[in-house]
């Protein structure tokens, strides 16, 4: 695949992961700019996407392509200089205690930015990586690596299999994609592993990283909040996107993909994107903050919240829940909620499902009110049906 400058797009796929990530790696150092798809995709979409971008010139100092799908599930392509990566690493290394004696499982899809961020920082530091064999985290995946990177998903695969007396020398976790919850960092520090929790985006890279203490901002990288908006200043941001510039703005040196932030005592905290608000009878609910609390309720697995539309209040709020118990009872995890919720925040539609859409890393995409009403529900251990209407609109 060519463009009018010096680039050279080359698309790679496949169902061996490890091979895609050094393939992808061989094609950087051969001066190409890899751009690794989806094997999951059909062949008819790949075709497409793929007849799309050749019509676009790419960026003359491109030297990586990453689709994003972000929280809409909507790919598009990111291309950044092999510096915006490079100039974290090193910092990331101090951090987190990485050398070129480590061994690390990249747990990601390759077709995320996570994993070819990950691959990079294999190349760039000196230590080798494995990919997990089958869709999950296994205990053989566990045997001789030092280090994870991937999401708190994967996190709790891994100390799952610990809990069920697996051994392994891992140590250090990197986890992106979401935040991390502090009872599963508490729980990752039984078992021997400090967790480095990042806040970042495929834009921009790295911006903080949690190591326990709060969301520190990291080396290189300057924030500024604007009417509650994260902006940042970095050298790692992307030189852009092909079609368009999707959710990244620019000002400037500065940069915002749309993150709700605060900035307290030194340490960043994200509260959702500036689109995803609620606006509920007068009232803003921030989808974010009602799944935070979800997320801490026994048997709750995952959860997504979404506005659907309402002729009298304008939206109410809907919640679908991915349980973690063989027999959920819905009655009484939305009881729970609704102690620890605000009555603006009470979602007012719930659904018990057995699997929430997740974008290609394993993060809980955002839905639309369409998609919630089509998510395929099960049937809660009350017996009663797996939608539940509630609370005053």
């Amino acid at each position: 695949m060519t463009s009018s400058g010096s680039a050279r797009l080359m698309p790679l796929r496949g169902p061996d992961h490890e091979a895609v990530l050094r393939r992808a790696l061989e094609m950087r150092r051969a001066g190409n700019v890899p751009l690794i798809g989806d094997e999951r995709w059909s062949d008819a979409r790949w075709t497409t996407m793929l007849r799309s971008l050749d019509r676009r010139a790419i960026h003359p100092e491109a030297e990586w392509a990453v689709f994003t799908s972000g929280s809409t599930g909507h790919p598009r392509v990111i291309l950044r200089t092999q510096r915006s990566w490079d100039v974290a690493y090193p910092g990331l290394n101090r951090i987190a205690g990485i050398t070129n004696h480590d061994r690390m499982l990249i747990a990601a899809h390759p077709v995320s930015s996570m994993a070819t961020f990950a691959a990079s920082h294999s190349e760039h530091t000196g230590f080798d990586f494995t990919v997990p064999q089958r869709a999950r985290v296994s205990a053989e995946d566990l045997r001789d690596v030092t280090v994870l990177h991937g999401t708190p998903w994967h996190v709790r695969d891994v100390l799952d299999l610990l809990d069920a007396g697996c051994s392994t020398p891992l140590r250090k976790a990197l986890v992106g994609g979401d935040r991390v919850e502090p009872g599963l960092r508490r729980r990752a520090e039984r078992h021997g592993i400090t967790v480095h929790s990042y806040i970042g985006a495929s834009e921009l890279s790295l911006i903080a990283v949690d190591s326990g203490d709060g969301a520190e901002i990291f080396d290189g990288v300057e924030v500024d909040i604007r009417d509650s908006v994260l902006w940042v200043r970095t050298e790692q941001l992307a030189l852009g996107c092909l079609g368009g510039s999707g959710s990244l703005r620019r000002d400037g040196e500065w940069a915002s993909v749309g993150d709700r932030a605060s900035l307290h005592h030194d340490r960043l905290t994200l509260h959702g994107r500036d689109d995803d608000a609620i606006l509920t009878a007068g009232a803003t609910v921030i989808p974010s903050d009602v799944e935070s609390v979800l997320q801490t309720l026994p048997g709750v697995r995952a959860s997504v919240v979404v506005g659907i539309p309402h002729a009298r209040v304008g939206q109410i709020v809907a919640a679908a829940v991915e349980s973690s118990l063989a027999e959920p009872n819905l009655r009484e995890i939305t009881a729970r909620a609704y102690r620890e919720l605000s009555v603006a925040e009470r979602p007012r539609r719930w659904k018990m499902v057995k699997e929430l859409p997740r974008t290609s890393v394993g993060k809980v995409r955002r839905i639309t009110a369409e998609e919630f009403e089509a998510l395929p529900e099960v049937r809660p251990m009350d017996g009663g049906s797996g939608s539940v209407e509630g609370g005053r609109t």
